[in-house]
């Protein structure tokens, strides 16, 4: 994932959810381990991926693997895009 996705992501997060002061959000920072995010804000980031990327995120993809970070967003937001090419490409 392009490094203006990842930051698209952290200015998102950043910006609509409580990031403790004097703590950033490294790409592999844990927003549940950190408590930056809950099941309800993981909700707020389906939204906007959906939004922003363009994909559909799928019940049974709500997991920590593909949530839990901004490498593991930009991981997931990557495989499904290149699927979503293989299928509609």
């Amino acid at each position: 994932m392009n490094s203006s996705a990842t930051e698209r992501l952290r200015t998102f997060i950043a910006a609509n959810f409580y990031v403790p002061k004097g703590q950033s959000i490294e790409e592999t920072t844990s927003f549940l381990d950190t408590g930056i995010i809950d099941s309800t804000g993981v909700l707020e980031i389906v939204a906007f991926i959906e939004r922003e990327f363009g994909i559909d995120v799928k019940d049974h993809e709500l997991l920590p693997s593909n949530f839990d970070s901004l490498a593991a967003l930009s991981a997931f937001i990557h495989r499904k895009k290149g699927s979503d090419h293989v299928l509609h490409g």
